[in-house]
């Protein structure tokens, strides 16, 4: 098969669903996660990220400095991403310490976008106020970025030196995120980049005029529109059989967190697997099928191994299939990105 030159960028996400469960069991299922980022890393993959939830079902990720810790320490040269990082349910100073050791570990890897989270259980869970969450996300920003300078700063009363600083000059690659005004605002005003979860022209305007307004540069980091999470399999409609009630159980629970007026990408409520195929939310294809598409213009893989419980032996036949028959034949190295 010829090799087609294209810049892609595969990235695989590792936000550790399982099935809906409070007996499951999850040790298993983080080796094979540091196993396959190891294997990503070795096949050409641009980024391994993940992502912060609290009190699921599912088990989604709630430690993801840990998990992105493990991967970084494992992998030499992809992007090690945090897509997002609910900021205002960490302590300013301890966070801003513990992504500098990260960012240390990874050798300046480490992309994180910073987000504010939509579910007030979680704020009460952590014993964090979700009437101040604005406040707490400005915070905890300002504190971070005066505790990565090379002098002291000033906070709550008391003169502080975090250490060890960053190895990422001046400090590691940090988004802001969010679907609101007030977000891009928020992006704007630090002068850091914006990141929302999908297409939201009228949210990347209004950032880039803010920017303009106050004088600062950054830029807008978004999915690639139709983004979906891929799996691969020779057969796709028996690929479906297998691994759509795994899909189903991520998709069900992110869609219970709904919330009115809030719009997220594949928000709509699933109850069988072919609500979840007619929604978007995942797509199965054959690497022929997948190489045709990159030839089509294509430029973006999100492939989550391990969704909603997924069989490891099954999630690593997957990644395979995209590490061995897919990515070869793609000449152009693909730059490592951070959403």
């Amino acid at each position: 098969m010829a090799v087609l030159e294209k810049n892609v960028v595969a990235a695989l996400r590792l936000n550790m669903t399982n099935v809906d469960d409070p007996g499951a069991r999850h040790e298993q299922r983080y080796r094979a996660a540091v196993e396959m980022a190891e294997y990503a890393d070795r096949q050409g993959f641009a980024a391994v990220s993940c992502e912060e939830h609290h009190l699921s079902g599912t088990g989604w990720l709630p430690s993801p400095l840990l998990l992105a810790s493990a991967v970084a320490a494992r992998t030499t040269r992809l992007s090690v991403s945090i897509s997002a990082l609910l900021v205002p349910l960490y302590d300013p100073v301890r966070l801003a310490a513990d992504i500098a050791v990260l960012d240390n570990i990874s050798g300046g890897r480490l992309a994180i976008v910073a987000g504010m989270g939509y579910r007030p259980a979680e704020y009460a869970a952590l014993g964090r106020d979700w009437a101040r969450r604005g406040e707490l996300m400005d915070t905890a920003l300002a504190v971070m970025l005066a505790a990565w300078r090379d002098v002291p700063f000033e906070h709550n009363g008391a003169l502080i030196d975090v250490t060890p600083k960053p190895a990422t000059r001046p400090h590691p690659l940090l988004f802001v995120g969010g679907m609101s005004a007030a977000a891009a605002r928020r992006a704007a005003r630090f002068g850091l980049p914006f990141s929302p979860p999908m297409s939201m022209p009228a949210l990347e305007e209004l950032y880039l005029k803010e920017l303009e307004r106050l004088g600062k540069f950054g830029f807008v980091h978004r999915p690639e529109p139709g983004s979906k999470l891929t799996l691969l399999h020779e057969d796709p409609e028996a690929g479906w059989r297998e691994y759509g009630p795994y899909i189903l159980n991520e998709a069900r629970e992110y869609a219970s967190w709904g919330r009115a007026g809030l719009p997220r990408p594949n928000e709509a409520a699933v109850i069988t697997v072919e609500d979840v195929r007619a929604q978007g939310y995942a797509e199965i294809v054959t690497p022929g099928e997948m190489l045709d598409q990159i030839a089509g213009g294509r430029t973006e893989i999100v492939m989550n191994p391990l969704i909603g419980g997924l069989p490891i032996e099954a999630g690593w036949a997957s990644l395979r299939l995209l590490g061995d028959e897919v990515l070869p034949h793609i000449g152009a190295p693909a730059a490592p990105v951070a959403g």
